[in-house]
């Protein structure tokens, strides 16, 4: 993807900004400790934050709730190209315990079922645009153009 020269740097602003937040929130955390920083509890709570997504599907699910929006379950097995409908349904699951996404049921006749991320769902979306948009650009997959 080509973007212009100006959107180049607001998206480089933008990933900047969250670098920035995440050394100030790094040094709120560090400024709690007493003795020594608590690598175990550290490395823990990054390995917990992140092993959702790291979760071959999950992810895959989680960004085509977030760019397409509420889906059934047959139209999300369409958009995800490859997956079984066993693990689909597996991982569906998984994103609903993790309070993820929400499990929507209409009783109509037939019953209709709606897969949509919860707020949280929708946050953590946020949260990794940044990541996503810098993963982008430094593989070369986002490049500037000039006007």
């Amino acid at each position: 993807m080509s973007i212009s020269d100006e959107d180049y740097k607001k998206v480089n602003e933008a990933i900047n900004a969250v670098k920035d937040d995440g050394k100030a929130i790094r040094g709120l955390f560090e400024s709690y400790y007493e003795d020594e920083i608590e690598i175990d509890w550290e490395v823990d709570a990054a390995v917990d934050a992140l092993s959702i997504f790291s979760s071959r599907w999950t992810v895959e699910i989680l960004a085509t709730l977030y760019i397409a929006g509420d889906r059934r379950f047959n139209e999300l097995r369409k958009l995800l190209r490859g997956i079984s409908s066993r693990t689909l349904s597996d991982k569906l699951t998984r994103c609903v315990k993790t309070g993820l996404v929400d499990r929507v049921v209409e009783t109509s006749s037939p019953v209709k079922v709606t897969y949509q991320l919860t707020e949280h769902g929708r946050d953590a979306g946020r949260l990794l645009g940044p990541l996503v948009a810098y993963m982008k650009i430094y593989q070369g997959l986002v490049i500037r153009h000039s006007v």
